[in-house]
C-alpha cells in the first residue's frame, strides 16, 4: 500500500498498489477507484491508447468513448467516461457487476446527464409499450430496429418510383430463377456455336457414352452431382434452347421455376428459344438488380442520416447501459493487466484471441497481426517464440493471420508449414498453417539441448542431401545404360558411352566422398577440439581418476554453458509489449512473461500411465542388458580418454606411478655456447671478446 500526495494541487486520494507480472501497478478494485481515475498519474497507466478495432470486446462501447473519433482510445478519453458516469450513477460499485441494464432508481435525477437519460429511457419504453421501471441494452436495439423500419417505410411512400418490376410481384422470385440457371444456359449456347463451326466436335460436346456407363452400375439417384456437370441440353445446330423436354434430369427441377416464372411469360406457346431471345431476359432482369440496387443505395443512405439524427437524441442511454457492461472490464485491461495474468476461467485479456492447438499442446497467448511487415519487425524484441499462422475458417468465409507464443516444450517438430486448428473467442475453429518462426528460448531446459540438435540437425541435413544426390546420379546413370541397351548404335558409340558412364560414376563418388570428407572433418575437428584440450589438462585429468568426470561435466558445460546463459537472460526479459505495440497499442509499462507465468500459457498433453502391453510397440532391451552397455560405453570412455591424456607428453619424466618415481629421475646439466648471428658467424661484445650464452639441458634415462 502507498499514497501519492497532494497530487494535482489537492489531498490525493489513496490508491492501492499490488505486484502483477513483477512490475508494481495501482488496483482498480472498487467504484471509487473509478470515481478518482482523473486523480491517477498518467505515468502510472499500463496502457496509454489502444486501438478501437480488432480486439476481442464490443466496438460500439469504445467507438461510444472516442470523443474525437480518431480510431484510438486514450487516457483523457477514458477518464471523461469515468467521470461522466459519476454524474449519472448513485453507486459507482454498480459497474463492477456488468451488468447491461439499469434501475431508474439507480439514476441521479438531480443532474443534467441524469435527466437526460432518464427522459429518453422512459420515451424508449413508451414506443416499444413496456411499463417498467428498469431499462436494458436489448430494449434499445429492439427500439432502434423498430424504428429503421419505419424511416424505410417513409421514405419508400415519400419517394415513389416509375419504374415497373418486370415479373410484378414474382420479381424477386423470377431474377433467382435466372441466376440459378444463367451459367449454365450460356454454356449450352456456346457449346452449340462450337457445333455451328465444326460439326465433328458434336460428339465430344454432348452427353459422352463412355461417363454414363461409368456410373450406369450404380444407383444414378446418388451421382446428381456427376450429372449436374453434364451440358444443360444436348447441343444442336440450330443453337435453339428447348423449353418443353429434353433438359438434363439434374437441372429439370430449377429449369421448371424459370420457365413458369420467366419463359411462360416472355414466350408462351413455344418450344424453343434462341440465344439473343434468352439475351433480352438476362437484360430485364440485370435492369431490374440495378434498379433495385440504387434504391436501396439511396433508401441506405437517407435512412441512415434519420437514425443518426434520431440515435443521438437516446445514444446517452445506449452509453450508459453499455459503460455499466464493459467499462470495469475496459479498465483491468487499460490502467492494468488484470485480466491478462489473472488465470481463472474466462477472463482473458481483450487482446488474447483464442487458442491454438499445434503438436501436443495449447498455446494461450494468440494475438491477432493487422500488419504482418510491421509484426515481424518488432517480433524480436519480444524474447517470445512465436509462431506466425495464416488462419482460414470456410464456415465463416473469412482469414486473419495470429501470432502465438509457445512458452514451454520443445520445438524439434514445428517447421513453416506444419497445420494447427486455431479456435477463436466464440468457438469457430479455423484451420491454421505456420508461415513464419521467431526462434527464441523458451527454457533453461530447451536451452541446454540446442546446440546438440542444431548440430544433430546439420550433420543429418549434410548426410541426407549427399545421399540423394548420389542416388538421383545412380538413378540418371541406371537409365541412361537402360536406353543404350534398347537402341542400335555401334561399338564405338557404345564403348564411348560406357566410358563416359563410368567417369561420371567415379566424379559421382569423388564427388560424394568430397561431401562426407568434409562432414566426417567437421566431426574430426570437433573430437581433435575436445582431446586437445583433454592433453592440455593432462595433469589434472591424471592427477585423479574422478577428475576425468569432472573434465566431461565441464566439457558439456562450456558447449551448452552460453545457450542457457543467453536463454536466461532473454527468459528475464520476455515482454508482451512489442507484440501489442505492433497493433497499434501504446504501452506504458513493462508487461513481462516469466517463467513461472510462462508455463500457465502453454499447456502440455498430460498422459495417464498405460499398463496394458502395445502389440504394435518396438521391442524393448531387458533393462540390465541397457544398463551393462552403458556401463562398457563408459568405460571405454573413460579408458581412452586416460591413455590419450597420459601418453599426451613424450617429454615427461616422471610416471604417474608412485613405484617408478626413482627410477625416472633426470639429470639438469648447465651448458654455454657461442652466440651467433643469422648468418651462423660468431658476434663479439665491445671488447671484442666471443660472446657466451648460458642454456640448461635435461637428460632423462630412456624408458624399457
Amino acid at each position: 500500500m502507498a499514497k501519492i500526495n497532494k497530487l494535482m494541487g489537492k489531498d490525493a486520494y489513496e490508491w492501492k498498489f499490488s505486484t502483477v507480472g513483477g512490475v508494481t501497478r495501482v488496483n482498480i478494485e472498487t467504484g471509487a477507484d473509478v470515481a478518482h481515475l482523473n486523480e491517477l498519474d498518467q505515468k502510472l497507466w499500463t496502457v496509454l491508447s489502444c486501438p478501437v478495432s480488432g480486439l476481442e470486446f464490443d466496438e460500439k462501447t469504445l467507438r461510444l468513448m472516442d470523443s474525437n473519433n480518431d480510431g484510438r482510445i486514450r487516457v483523457n478519453e477514458v477518464v471523461a467516461a469515468s467521470q461522466w458516469l459519476t454524474k449519472l450513477l448513485k453507486d459507482m460499485n454498480y459497474l463492477l457487476e456488468g451488468k447491461d441494464s439499469i434501475d431508474f432508481s439507480q439514476v441521479q435525477a438531480d443532474t443534467d446527464e441524469g435527466k437526460e437519460v432518464l427522459d429518453s429511457a422512459r420515451l424508449i419504453l413508451k414506443q416499444l409499450g413496456a411499463e417498467k421501471e428498469s431499462i436494458t441494452l436489448a430494449d434499445v436495439a429492439e427500439y432502434m430496429a423498430g424504428y429503421e423500419e419505419k424511416c424505410k417505410a417513409e421514405y419508400t411512400a415519400a419517394n415513389p418510383d416509375p419504374f415497373e418490376p418486370p415479373y410484378g410481384e414474382k420479381s424477386d422470385d423470377a431474377e433467382a430463377a435466372v441466376n440459378s440457371l444463367r451459367a449454365k444456359v450460356a454454356d449450352y449456347f456456346m457449346r452449340c456455336k462450337l457445333v455451328q463451326f465444326d460439326e465433328e466436335t458434336s460428339g465430344v460436346l454432348d452427353v459422352q457414352v463412355e461417363k454414363v456407363a461409368a456410373i450406369s452400375s450404380g444407383n444414378l439417384a446418388d451421382s446428381t452431382a456427376e450429372i449436374a456437370d453434364y451440358p444443360l441440353a444436348r447441343p444442336t445446330k440450330d443453337a435453339l434452347l428447348p423449353l418443353n423436354g429434353g433438359i438434363n434430369p439434374a437441372w429439370q427441377g430449377a429449369f421448371a421455376t424459370l420457365k413458369a416464372l420467366v419463359l411462360d411469360v416472355d414466350f408462351a406457346g413455344k418450344e424453343s428459344i434462341s440465344e439473343e431471345e434468352w439475351n433480352g431476359v438476362l437484360a430485364k432482369v440485370d435492369a431490374y438488380t440495378a434498379w433495385k440496387a440504387a434504391g436501396e443505395t439511396a433508401m441506405n443512405e437517407a435512412v441512415a442520416e434519420m437514425l443518426k439524427t434520431h440515435g443521438a437524441a437516446i445514444e446517452p442511454v445506449e452509453k450508459l447501459l453499455r459503460l455499466c457492461r464493459d467499462f470495469f472490464k475496459l479498465l483491468r485491461n487499460f490502467v492494468v493487466f488484470k485480466d491478462f495474468y489473472n488465470r481463472a476461467p474466462n477472463t482473458e485479456a481483450i487482446f488474447q484471441a483464442g487458442v491454438l492447438f499445434i503438436d501436443q499442446r495449447s498455446c494461450e497467448l494468440c494475438v491477432k497481426v493487422t500488419d504482418m511487415s510491421k509484426h515481424m519487425a518488432t517480433a524480436g524484441k519480444s524474447g517470445l517464440y512465436l509462431l506466425y499462422c495464416h488462419c482460414v475458417s470456410k464456415v465463416l468465409g473469412k482469414e486473419m493471420d495470429i501470432a502465438a507464443a509457445l512458452t514451454d516444450g520443445d520445438v524439434k517438430d514445428l517447421h513453416e508449414g506444419k497445420n494447427a486448428v486455431f479456435y477463436d473467442r466464440e468457438g469457430n475453429d479455423w484451420d491454421a498453417t505456420i508461415t513464419k518462426i521467431v526462434d527464441n528460448p523458451i527454457s533453461i531446459r530447451q536451452a541446454f539441448w540446442s546446440p546438440y540438435r542444431k548440430f544433430g540437425n546439420w550433420i543429418t541435413e549434410k548426410i541426407t542431401k549427399s545421399a540423394e544426390e548420389k542416388e538421383s546420379k545412380q538413378f540418371e546413370n541406371m537409365t541412361a545404360k537402360a536406353d543404350e541397351t534398347t537402341t542400335t548404335l555401334t561399338t564405338k558409340q557404345e564403348e564411348a558411352a560406357d566410358a563416359a558412364a563410368k567417369a561420371d560414376e567415379k566424379k559421382a563418388q569423388m564427388f560424394d566422398i568430397a561431401k562426407f570428407a568434409g562432414i566426417f572433418a567437421a566431426i574430426g575437428l570437433a573430437i581433435g577440439a575436445i582431446g586437445g584440450a583433454l592433453a592440455a589438462l593432462g595433469g589434472f585429468v591424471t592427477a585423479k581418476w574422478y577428475n576425468i568426470i569432472l573434465l566431461v561435466a565441464a566439457i558439456v558445460i562450456f558447449i551448452s554453458g552460453p545457450s542457457m546463459l543467453l536463454a536466461w537472460l532473454k527468459l528475464r526479459k520476455r515482454n508482451i509489449g512489442p507484440l501489442l505495440n505492433a497493433n497499434g497499442w501504446a504501452i506504458n509499462s513493462v508487461v513481462r512473461i516469466n517463467t513461472t507465468f510462462g508455463a500457465t500459457l502453454t499447456s502440455m498433453a498430460k498422459f495417464p500411465k498405460v499398463v496394458g502391453k502395445d502389440p504394435l510397440a518396438d521391442k524393448k532391451m531387458a533393462w540390465w542388458k541397457k544398463c551393462l552397455i552403458w556401463i562398457v560405453i563408459l568405460a571405454a570412455v573413460f579408458v581412452v580418454g586416460y591413455r590419450l591424456v597420459a601418453h599426451s607428453w613424450p617429454w615427461q619424466c616422471q610416471s604417474s606411478s608412485e613405484e617408478t618415481v626413482a627410477e625416472m629421475v633426470c639429470d639438469t646439466v648447465i651448458m654455454e655456447r657461442p652466440m651467433v648471428d643469422e648468418n651462423g658467424n660468431p658476434m663479439f661484445d665491445e671488447d671484442g671478446e666471443v660472446i657466451i650464452e648460458t642454456y640448461t639441458q635435461i637428460n632423462c634415462p630412456e624408458e624399457e
